[in-house]
């Protein structure tokens, strides 16, 4: 199920979302520019690994100099694929403009940056033996779907679903397509607690901290408040 856009109109032009996605795509592409060895070390440098801040004698020996938790707000520009950036930058174009719109660029981007280090914290937080790097906007992204939830529930997301090759497309209340994701994020975030041996390669517990974050701290950044649209009874 892959958001394609929505249908809110967006009355300012989001600078800030363009140049976070911009920023992202730099990074991104000149990181395939280097060996796959300097990409790890960067990685492991600017991305944040758990058991770097749980057990800082780790670090050291690891080779990880200590860096004052700045890989938090570092990890949220690192991207591990294509598909990982492809997909945050997809849902930063769909969703993040109109959350810009209601609250200015300057206050957007404090509100993208504290939902992105309350994410990373959480997924610390629940995770810190993890010796591999959590990199990706998806956290500070969650923060803004979180947002968008409560600010535009019944806003229409086309959604794509691919059925053997085939495209199917349909339209639906951004509350249900938003609902769905944060149901997924929470069965992989549990599963992955409860049952051992389960491979997790996804930082489902950012995703849920940066969603719960941007639904609580939303209302503190804004500055006008949206068109809400309201549910069509001929549907």
């Amino acid at each position: 199920m892959i958001p394609i856009r929505d249908t809110v109109v967006c009355n300012t032009t989001p600078v800030v979302t363009w140049s976070i996605m911009a920023i992202c795509s730099v990074i991104f592409l000149l990181m395939q520019l280097l060996p796959q060895e300097s990409q790890r070390q960067i990685v492991y440098l600017y991305g944040m690994v758990p058991i770097r801040y749980s057990h800082p004698q780790w670090a050291i020996t690891f080779g990880l100099p200590p860096d004052g938790y700045l890989s938090f707000l570092t990890s949220l520009f690192l991207h591990g694929g294509w598909m990982h950036i492809i997909m945050n930058l997809l849902f930063l174009w769909i969703f993040a403009d109109n959350i810009e719109d209601l609250m200015g660029h300057g206050r957007f981007l404090v509100f993208y940056l504290l939902c992105g280090l309350l994410a990373t914290y959480v997924q610390w937080y629940n995770d810190p033996e993890l010796v591999f790097p959590v990199v990706g906007a998806s956290g500070a992204i969650a923060g803004v779907l979180g947002a968008y939830f409560f600010q535009y529930p019944y806003a229409r997301v086309i959604i794509m679903i691919p059925i053997f090759f085939f495209p199917l497309f349909f339209e639906i209340p951004a509350i249900a397509f938003l609902g769905l994701w944060v149901i997924i994020q929470l069965h992989k975030a549990t599963t992955a607690m409860i049952f051992d041996g389960v491979t997790v390669d996804v930082a489902w517990w950012s995703h849920l901290g940066g969603f719960l974050a941007g639904a609580f701290l939303h209302k503190l950044f804004l500055i006008k408040q949206p068109v809400l649209e309201q549910p069509n009874d001929e549907e």
